[in-house]
């Protein structure tokens, strides 16, 4: 049977989980909420078989499983009705912007039996399991480290402008948006990470987020974990990380640009998908039907998360 969901938060994240979910077998996303009513209403011109409850709490108690899409300082709230009410909850994220408070919310929600997971997109893919196998098998040597590499021409980017709450430090910023799920990956592959030192600089404007981040993790054996990332130039926009081995390396590029290098060009792995993104979703959605159901998966635990959380903001405090 197809598992009810509800989604609270209709942005960006929220309608693009709306379309992927209706068109995964397993899951009807028929129950939506946003206190917006321009993003209740476009989600609706996008998929007419929903509908917008009247609340956040009646759409939770319609569903069997909620998705949380919200910003981070509201997510807290709806996430504890939805598992004081026994349901399912799959959330972006970080947890919050305070590390205290993010860590009591995560005492909270472990005194519930429900399956809880976050959203890392790269947990189900494909370049994640590989990588793992071919770790595993010895084909990449000797680990030793890796690199984060992300520039744009302008933060937020043109697509997420309506989520306008993306350009302030507060919430905010490409280290919460994306190196975060660079570190989620690495820490998957490398071990658990712990921050050397970091550079984060910020405009005159106090309430914006960062422009520009230096920083070095380490792995509990020492590996270099380096990040440099930026904001300006009339330039095309990279996001790339290259996880490094003694036989061979893997660059990940766009989040799932998979490529090999034994010392000369990388090369790609697989062919690109005419629509990687709804590959990727598909993937996770998979996954997330194992994880409803019990069953092993690989999507990041509220516990992966949180570590990385508290890597972020201890790379953003750095000024």
């Amino acid at each position: 049977m197809s598992i009810k969901v509800a989604i609270i938060g209709l942005g960006i994240m929220g309608t693009r989980m709306l379309t992927h979910m209706r068109l995964h077998e397993k899951f009807k996303p028929d129950y939506l909420w946003d206190p917006n009513p321009k993003a209740c209403e476009n989600a609706l011109k996008l998929d007419s078989q929903c509908s917008i409850m009247k609340s956040a709490d009646e759409a939770i108690e319609s569903a069997d499983l909620v998705y949380l899409a919200c910003p981070p300082t509201v997510r807290e709230s709806y996430a504890m009705k939805v598992v004081e009410m026994g349901k399912a909850l799959f959330l972006e994220k970080p947890f919050g912007i305070n590390i205290q408070e993010s860590k009591n919310f995560i005492d909270k929600l472990k005194k519930f039996d429900v399956p809880i997971a976050v959203n890392f997109t790269q947990a189900g893919g494909a370049p994640l399991s590989n990588l793992l196998e071919s770790k595993d098998k010895g084909e990449m040597g000797e680990m030793l480290g890796a690199d984060i590499i992300v520039t744009y021409s302008k933060w937020p980017r043109e697509w997420q402008k309506e989520a306008d709450w993306l350009r302030f430090k507060k919430e905010g910023g490409m280290t919460r948006e994306v190196i975060s799920h660079f570190i989620f990956f690495i820490e998957r592959v490398l071990g658990p990470l712990k921050l050397k030192w970091a550079q984060t600089s910020y405009p005159s404007d106090a309430s914006l987020c960062e422009t520009d981040v230096l920083a070095k993790l380490e792995t509990e054996s020492g590996l270099p974990v380096n990040i440099l990332a930026s904001v300006g130039g009339i330039q095309p926009d990279r996001q790339e990380f290259t996880i490094k081995g003694s036989k061979q390396s893997r660059k990940i590029e766009e989040f799932h640009k998979d490529s090999l290098s034994t010392g000369n060009q990388f090369v790609p792995l697989r062919d690109e998908e005419q629509d990687p993104r709804a590959v990727s979703l598909k993937s996770q959605l998979d996954a997330l039907f194992l994880k409803i159901n019990n069953k092993p998966n690989s999507l990041a635990t509220i516990d992966e998360a949180f570590r990385v959380q508290k890597l972020v903001e201890e790379i953003l405090s750095k000024t």
